[in-house]
């Protein structure tokens, strides 16, 4: 049992060792909490030795939660731990779900085209429209297929667990693992990505270095698909919203039950494709915009951040992974040559990216290295 001229002792070198690191907060905190027990030692009734253990457990309990790099975000991140978490946890269970969600919906969406669509292309269009209805439909339809496929069943690309000689940038707190640059961790899959773009419950997996041009194509053409379905399908829309449109001056015509379920399909497949159109059109023009900057979703928060810093301090930020809109371009897309524009592009292609996701040194000069 320490006395109270050997536990004050104690606490002002515990105070002397903490003087170099520790912010004034902290140094105010102690003398409070050495000064506070002799203020009050001539009104007080407890016995010494009570005083000095409380003393000595608000040291021990306000160091628990004290921290000089506390700010808003630490706050922020700590009372919403529990929603994090929740979401976190519905997304991973319910990504299967999702997957069979997107297979149904695009599903009904071909069915309908086959079933409905096509003998009304047969009978009434020119020949010409029909081979290019025919044809495009067609392409579309593969490019949506073996995208989402690979989208979905390609890996996103891990760090090494093994000890290695990869350059790394950080360590990361939860998987107490080395980080190379452009990594981050997702906390629904639980381990480190390359790249990382973010986590698509759609895809039930990571959207990271190794599939994120699968992740982009697929909403690509999924856009496109959505778009063609729209504007060929317009005057269909109307003319069967306006033959299920109840008028009572006139009597209704005699539709039979194939005819009421012919115009509700199409309807049907308007509306779904005008409003996944919009939505996904807007994602895709998103990211469309970050490959044209070199960066992902968490760098464009990282860079902005970054910048804003910077420009405190009278600097200019650069991003060192931006090689030039058409640079960003060909390495997104793997396009080496002239050919790869067909046959990497407009042509399904499984075909691996640039670099490791290791290292990213592969334009140590931002010029146009690929002459395409």
């Amino acid at each position: 049992m320490l006395t109270g001229s050997q536990f004050h002792r104690w606490v002002y070198a515990y105070h002397r060792c903490r003087m170099r690191w520790c912010p004034s907060s902290v140094l105010h905190l102690l003398r409070c909490v050495r000064l506070r027990p002799c203020i009050k030692r001539g009104r007080s009734r407890l016995p010494v030795w009570m005083r000095e253990m409380w003393a000595y457990m608000s040291v021990v309990v306000r160091s628990l939660y004290f921290n000089s790099l506390t700010d808003s975000d630490v706050v922020f991140d700590s009372v919403f731990e529990p929603v994090f978490w929740t979401v976190d946890y519905v997304t991973r269970w319910f990504g299967t779900v999702f997957v069979c969600l997107v297979v149904i919906l695009v599903s009904s969406i071909v069915l309908i085209a086959y079933i409905v669509l096509l003998p009304l292309v047969l009978n009434t269009y020119s020949p010409a429209w029909i081979v290019w209805h025919v044809c495009y439909g067609h392409w579309n339809l593969v490019m949506i297929a073996f995208h989402y496929y690979k989208a979905t069943n390609t890996s996103p690309g891990y760090p090494p667990t093994e000890k290695s000689d990869m350059p790394f940038v950080a360590v990361c707190k939860k998987c107490i693992m080395p980080k190379p640059a452009r990594t981050h961790h997702c906390g629904i899959c639980n381990r480190c990505i390359l790249k990382m773009d973010h986590h698509c419950p759609w895809l039930n997996n990571c959207v990271g270095h190794f599939n994120q041009r699968y992740f982009f194509s697929f909403c690509l053409f999924l856009t496109l698909g959505c778009v063609y379905c729209v504007i060929s399908g317009r005057n269909l829309f109307l003319d069967a919203y306006n033959a299920l449109e109840t008028n009572y001056q006139t009597p209704a015509p005699p539709y039979t039950f194939r005819d009421r379920m012919i115009h509700k399909s199409i309807i049907y497949m308007w509306v779904l494709t005008s409003t996944v159109g919009v939505a996904l059109g807007a994602l895709t023009i998103w990211h469309a915009v970050l490959i044209s900057r070199g960066e992902t979703s968490i760098e464009r928060h990282i860079n902005s951040k970054e910048t804003q810093r910077l420009a405190k301090r009278g600097r200019v930020y650069k991003n060192p992974y931006h090689y030039g809109r058409l640079n960003n371009w060909k390495v997104f897309l793997g396009v080496e040559k002239r050919s790869h524009w067909l046959t990497r592009v407009l042509l399904p292609s499984g075909h691996t990216p640039h670099s490791d996701g290791l290292t990213w040194d592969f334009f140590p000069v931002k010029k146009d290295l690929m002459p395409v």
